[in-house]
């Protein structure tokens, strides 16, 4: 019997948080949303969008399959595409994705079932829902769920990170290392207009990041709607992965967006989902799956 859950989540950044939105000169700030106060007064807030955590989750969820199928160098790169980056809607040359077709790809492949995609010359729904990532600020207080007490204006917790890109296509590997300054701060706030110019823009190039620092509070939920028991079950797991290497933002690969986790799951319809192995139909008869997963190109 299908279910309807939800999962409230708090996060809690282990290490700072970078969301590129508007770009000013050298430096990226974070994606802001207009957000109303009580009073109906409209503010532009950092806020961290639900598409980057679904894409998150996403792409492990497609890491749990792959491992089940070993399906490498088995797909279509369209198909590849479709299960870890979404896919995208393109004329195909076949016939589209439907039907009993359709319903057995649903089915069989919990991936699909629960992200959804776009492939096979439709788009295929899935049944997440994911909510923005909102951080605990004064100013949000009054929508998260529930409130928060405490929390500090958005200005006093962001920050500006500054980089240094060494530029060697002209000189050898292990040109002479040039001294960056300390950037000066009063009261906490970055005097970033006190940096002194960079002497030789050929050499060394200086850009900047504003992110939400180590420490910030941050809340969202996702909710799968109707999910079978496989699905609830591939799902589980997928969260389980997430709670033990969360990571939501851009620029992971230089230690940004560590996230610590704590899940709370309410049964908003239908029965609880027995417990099952989502990996068993697969591993009974893998050459079914992947040949499901080939229609998606």
């Amino acid at each position: 019997m299908p279910s309807t859950l939800k999962w409230n989540a708090t996060l809690r950044a282990t290490s700072s948080i970078a969301h590129g939105g508007e770009t000013r000169g050298t430096i990226t700030l974070l994606r802001r949303e207009m957000v109303l106060t009580p009073a109906g007064e409209p503010l532009q807030l950092p806020i961290v969008s639900g598409n980057g955590l679904r894409g998150r989750l996403r792409r492990i969820g497609e890491e749990l399959l792959r491992d089940v199928l070993r399906y490498e160098q088995q797909l279509p790169l369209s198909a590849a595409h479709a299960l870890r980056g979404g896919g995208s809607l393109a004329k195909t040359t076949g016939e589209p994705l439907s039907g009993r077709r359709l319903q057995t790809l649903r089915e069989l492949i919990p991936q699909v079932g629960v992200f959804g995609c776009a492939a096979g010359g439709r788009i295929i729904d899935g049944c997440l829902q994911v909510g923005k990532v909102v951080p605990h600020f004064a100013e949000t207080a009054h929508i998260l769920d529930p409130a928060t007490e405490g929390a500090r204006p958005s200005f006093d917790v962001t920050q500006i990170e500054t980089y240094i890109r060494q530029d060697d296509t002209s000189a050898h590997a292990f040109a002479e290392l040039t001294a960056v300054d300390r950037i000066p701060v009063i009261d906490g706030v970055p005097q970033l207009d006190e940096l002194p110019e960079v002497s030789d823009t050929d050499q060394l190039m200086r850009f900047r990041i504003e992110t939400l620092p180590a420490g910030t509070q941050l809340s969202t939920w996702v909710r799968l709607d109707r999910a079978t028991p496989r699905e609830v079950a591939f799902f589980t797991e997928v969260l389980e992965v997430f709670t033990r290497d969360g990571r939501i933002g851009g620029r992971a690969a230089i230690g940004h967006g560590q996230v610590a986790t704590e899940l709370t799951c309410t049964q908003l319809a239908g029965e609880p989902a027995e417990p099952v192995d989502w990996r068993a139909p697969l591993l009974a008869d893998p050459a079914a799956a992947i040949t499901a997963l080939q229609a998606l190109a």
